[in-house]
């Protein structure tokens, strides 16, 4: 708040020094909420409009076909994956990962401003982040094998439910690189 009650000044400080990504961070205003659903109907927020009024297997269909459109889309599109901090043993700089549950996620962001928000979200906007444009496709198919430990891809992880992740399952990624994949039968393990 300011001396005079007007809204504070919320302009990066000139001293502080900046990455650029911090141009590209879109902080949500006051103003901005929710829509709210109409008066006098009961709407789950969790539910998407089209799945309002279905039931269990209806639900499962169309959320798998919702989720195959987006796996689709991901394919097709250029994303930015951020280069980790070098530390290698010859000094290379891998594909930014983390690791949740014993299986690794390469680190996938849609545009600048998700990256910018990532970076915020960890502390680390004031540190230059070198980052590739890579097809979703070839991170799935290429990149996800080539790490040698079950690995999936975690798209705009900083943005909570705005997110996606693509974890390391058959139809997602090759089978070779699959955990629930069985060589001998096919699918076999626990998904």
């Amino acid at each position: 708040m300011s001396q005079h009650g007007g809204e504070a000044d919320v302009s990066p400080r000139k001293d502080v020094p900046r990455s650029r990504l911090y141009e590209y961070v879109v902080f949500p205003g006051p103003s901005q909420k929710e829509p709210e659903p109409p008066p006098g109907r009961e709407v789950s927020a969790a539910d998407p409009p089209q799945e309002r009024g279905l039931q269990g297997a209806d639900k499962a269909v169309v959320r798998r076909r919702e989720f195959a459109a987006l796996l689709g889309e991901f394919r097709r599109t250029a994303v930015l994956v951020p280069l980790g901090d070098g530390a290698g043993p010859e000094g290379e700089r891998g594909l930014l990962t983390a690791d949740l549950g014993g299986v690794r996620f390469i680190l996938a962001f849609s545009d600048e401003q998700a990256l910018a928000r990532y970076a915020v979200a960890r502390g680390e906007a004031a540190r230059e982040w070198v980052y590739q444009s890579i097809l979703g496709a070839r991170l799935l198919d290429v990149a996800v094998p080539a790490v040698g430990v079950p690995c999936g891809v975690a798209l705009d992880c900083a943005d909570g439910e705005g997110g996606m992740v693509f974890p390391p399952v058959c139809g997602i990624v090759p089978d070779a690189a699959a955990v629930d994949f069985d060589a001998d039968g096919g699918l076999g393990g626990a998904v």
